[in-house]
């Protein structure tokens, strides 16, 4: 019998448009070394791992009548060169160049009638480097059933596994009386299957009576010559085109920062966040005004007692917090960006970042993509922008014998939300990647040096708070640094 889709994916689907996008990307960059990598080799490899995440093969299936919630189906026609897909640059590619090609491709939603990923691979780097861009689609990820299919292509050692042939064989997919009598049969032997469909029907008449709302607004609004405006900088509509800034730091600034001032990785993280935002506000001059704090939306893992401890599974809540931007001193906006994790370290249930790294089959993507379905589900709590950080491996990765030299996160957006960060740390180097709308925020590339500013001063700080220490004396470490 074919898996039922849940509300909550229900409603994803539902709520994707060709300005909001609902898929989750990862840029990651590999040094092929002796081994070669190149398109051919990409396609091997996911025929060889792609067996480990079934649901890549498979499509969302609607049920005629809207009987019940749409059905997963295996993709009669599942064409692997459709999904893996071939790029360039003009050699020798840049960054800048390699994230303008980014920017476009987040842009395309996937086809609904197929399976909902696409893998690119991109040649032409300099230095003879490959990228590879994978977007998934975030009903695809729930970190249990299904994770990102790109932990499956990553190993720990340059030597590549080869798994053997695959033997899949696609299922006949069903008639549509077939769906309507799984449906009926459904309704009648599980309870959850009718309070799934009346979930599903009635967010449905909501979200319509929402849009119509918005439609409304938006002609009163022409009417009256004007267009509505909230207050802040990063709230506001959103076009069908995004902008890609990525960001790469030193992950040995961020410890040192702490050995200065206490907290931990992800404090110096959010302040350094913070400070950039400040700069980038500054650099608009009027958009200050007024504007004191930022409110985020950062996904933190907890640990859930149903699942076992180590489990993709633990779940990701929502915490909120205040941004400072208006405080001018780096240090200060550290501590009270502490000061608002205290109370989640407090409730015993926090997962250090240690711990959240040595997971078995840890890959960032899809903690990143559990975090974007937690932004999605949280829109109507008022934040004004959603940070995913996620811990990495400090030790290098491989794809096919290739050496994984960065990765950046391309978080989505959704509607009202302009902007959105993802941070990813691996192999000692912290990486930012953050989606801006291209027509709200035309100056998003300026944040790429403000974040880097905003670093250098809590160094500087750190530096100076050292010198300052008395002979002999030393900072203790926290517990456990996340």
């Amino acid at each position: 019998m074919s898996e039922r889709l849940r509300p909550r994916d229900v409603a994803l689907l539902a709520e994707e448009s060709p300005s909001t996008p609902m898929h989750n990307t990862t840029v990651e960059i590999f040094e092929p070394g002796s081994s070669g990598f190149d398109y051919a080799r990409l396609v091997e490899l996911v025929q060889e791992r792609i067996s480990f995440v079934p649901r890549y093969r498979q499509r969302v299936q609607s049920v005629p009548g809207r009987m019940a919630n749409p059905v997963w189906v295996d993709d009669e026609h599942f064409d692997i060169g459709y999904h893996v897909r071939r790029s360039a640059l003009p050699r020798p590619g840049s960054l800048d160049q390699l994230r303008e090609l980014v920017s476009r491709i987040v842009s395309r939603p996937l086809d609904r009638s197929r399976p909902l990923w696409e893998i690119y691979v991109v040649e032409g780097l300099a230095d003879g480097q490959v990228a590879l861009l994978s977007k998934s689609h975030l009903v695809l990820v729930d970190g249990i059933e299904t994770v990102d299919l790109t932990q499956g292509l990553l190993d720990t050692s340059p030597d590549a596994k080869h798994l053997g042939v695959d033997e899949w064989r696609p299922r006949r997919s069903p008639s549509p009386f077939a769906l309507m009598a799984g449906a009926a049969k459904d309704s009648v032997t599980d309870v959850d299957t009718v309070t799934d469909t009346i979930r599903t029907t009635t967010g449905s008449v909501l979200r319509g009576f929402a849009g119509a709302a918005r439609t409304t607004g938006r002609v009163a609004g022409a009417l009256a010559n004007h267009t509505p405006r909230s207050d802040s900088p990063i709230i506001g509509p959103l076009s069908q085109q995004r902008r890609v800034v990525a960001v790469r730091t030193e992950l040995a600034d961020y410890r040192k920062v702490r050995e200065a001032h206490g907290g931990s990785v992800n404090d110096v993280v959010l302040a350094t966040i913070t400070g950039g935002l400040r700069a980038w506000l500054m650099t608009r001059g009027e958009s200050m005004r007024g504007v004191r704090r930022v409110r985020a939306l950062v996904p933190v893992s907890v640990i859930d007692d149903e699942l076992e401890p180590t489990s993709l599974g633990s779940q990701i809540a929502s915490h909120f917090v205040d941004l400072p931007v208006w405080e001018a001193s780096p240090v200060v906006r550290l501590h009270q960006v502490s000061y608002s994790f205290l109370a989640h370290q407090e409730t015993g249930r926090g997962v250090s970042a240690s711990r959240l790294a040595a997971m078995s089959g840890f890959a960032p993507a899809t903690f990143h993509a559990l975090g974007s379905r937690v932004a999605a589900d949280e829109r109507g709590r008022g934040y004004g922008l959603c940070v995913t950080n996620v811990p990495g491996p400090q030790a290098p990765l491989y794809a096919a014998g290739a050496q994984m030299i960065a990765t950046y996160p391309v978080p989505p957006l959704f509607e009202g939300h302009p902007l959105a960060i993802g941070v990813t740390s691996y192999n000692g180097s912290v990486y930012y990647g953050i989606t801006a709308d291209r027509d709200m925020l035309p100056d998003a590339d300026l944040l790429g040096p403000c974040f880097r500013e905003s670093l250098d001063e809590l160094v500087d700080s750190a530096s100076a708070s050292r010198t300052r220490a008395p002979r002999g004396r030393r900072k203790r470490k926290p517990a456990e640094p996340t």
